[in-house]
């Protein structure tokens, strides 16, 4: 995660530290009380069909049953018990169930499962809890022929995906249909997919909209005035980590379909630099080889859902360096009040949005030991009258969504992606985005 020009030094911690506030600043520590609460769709997808009504839809739905582990069929009849699968918010308004039978039927890229990923795609969209950033290890036996590919090929002990992870659960939990139809482009024989966006989702003005794709190097075509046709893909290596997923994947590690997903997303941010096998790109719009900083995270949201976003950024630092002389970041104020954030987090999803959110922890000294993204999915009241913010961790080893009560996560919150509309409705929003 990018803080105001500076990398920190440790991204991937994801419990935040127990820190005591400088004076005049508001951060403080909550021991979050909330663990493992139960399985809650708190954005479900707008139910369109539950029943199979066409020939052709029970034929596609037969022959795919038929693939299926027992899990992955109890997911497949819940999908379409509940509008996903039949669900047609995608693209080019192809359903979830056709591009699953097209992902059976079609021919996979080499070194892919069919079974694994029809499995894979079904389970995940009907709980997208399942994703994790969790990379696996590399084999032994295998680095000989890995390391003829990239000689710098390494072990990744902690993942850079945060933004990535995030914007797939994104995908999959809100547009399913889209999220099955870049699962079938990415894991085919092209490694590709294609898609038309509106130019004004990236920017008001289109020519810096084009100028946009061509920095961050996404091929893409004109459509007409206002829209353009692009092209996203995994790295070349990323077929690398698929297949030994695929053939050596043990529990709480990515599924083929995660490092695919993630791979296109960190590609797409990155201006197409991002290497799967050591988890680094090569820093253009800020410092460090690991992860997505905002302006890349930000990009990467509008053109992956086609929709506008305003990264809007809380949380005010300061240049410092850390004990062992490393540079770092101090939190040193907030450019909002608690109440303005909080404002923020529930009119994007009133209008029926998540949040990926950047939050950080500090130290005693309130320096920022680490950073991580994850999403606000839902809101309820706590027993004392506050709310209780529901969100989805992709590094936390859990397939459920995770608790936090506002005191604790709000004064954390770095930064946000909030959906453009909803910054151009709050005066204070857009005096600091």
């Amino acid at each position: 995660m990018y803080l105001s020009g500076i990398q920190t030094t440790n991204i991937y911690n994801v419990q935040p530290a127990k820190a005591k506030p400088s004076a005049g600043i508001s951060a403080p520590y909550v021991q979050n009380p909330i663990t493992k609460p139960s399985f809650t769709s708190y954005n479900p997808v707008n139910i369109a069909k539950t029943q199979l009504t066409t020939k052709d839809e029970v034929k596609k739905y037969c022959e795919i049953t038929a693939n299926l582990d027992k899990d992955a069929k109890v997911a497949l009849d819940y999908t379409l018990k509940s509008g996903i699968l039949l669900n047609n918010n995608s693209n080019d308004k192809s359903t979830a169930l056709d591009n699953l039978y097209k992902i059976m039927t079609t021919k996979r890229a080499e070194g892919l499962d069919t079974r694994t990923m029809l499995n894979d795609t079904i389970k995940t969209i009907a709980n997208p809890c399942i994703i994790t950033q969790h990379f696996g290890n590399l084999p032994e036996n295998l680095k000989p022929t890995i390391n003829a590919y990239d000689p710098t090929a390494e072990e990744v002990t902690h993942s850079g995906c945060c933004v990535a992870a995030s914007i797939e659960y994104n995908l999959a939990s809100q547009m399913p249909a889209e999220f099955v139809r870049v699962a079938e482009g990415i894991s085919s024989e092209k490694m590709a997919v294609n898609k038309t966006i509106d130019l004004k989702n990236l920017c008001d003005n289109k020519d810096d909209a084009k100028w946009l794709l061509d920095n961050f190097k996404i091929p893409y075509q004109m459509k007409d005035n206002n829209k353009a046709d692009v092209t996203i893909a995994p790295d070349k290596n990323a077929i690398i980590r698929a297949h030994i997923q695929t053939i050596d994947k043990d529990d709480l590690e990515r599924s083929p379909l995660d490092v695919l997903m993630q791979s296109t997303f960190m590609n797409v941010g990155s201006q197409q630099t991002y290497n799967t096998l050591n988890d680094t790109r090569i820093a253009s719009f800020g410092p460090g080889d690991k992860g997505l900083v905002e302006i890349e995270k930000t990009f990467t949201e509008s053109v992956v859902t086609d929709s506008n976003k305003t990264s809007v950024t809380f949380q005010d630092l300061q240049e410092a360096t850390d004990p062992k002389g490393n540079p770092t970041a101090k939190l040193v104020g907030y450019k909002a009040d608690f109440n303005v954030v909080k404002r923020s987090l529930l009119n994007s999803m009133a209008s029926g949005q998540n949040v990926i959110i950047g939050y950080t922890s500090i130290d005693e000294d309130n320096n920022i030991i680490n950073g991580h993204e994850i999403t606000v999915i839902g809101a309820k009241v706590a027993p004392d009258g506050k709310l209780i913010f529901v969100c989805n961790d992709t590094d936390d080893d859990l397939a459920a969504p995770v608790e936090y009560h506002e005191d604790y996560i709000i004064p954390r919150i770095h930064h946000v992606g909030l959906p453009t509309e909803v910054v151009d409705a709050d005066n204070k929003l857009k005096s600091i985005a």
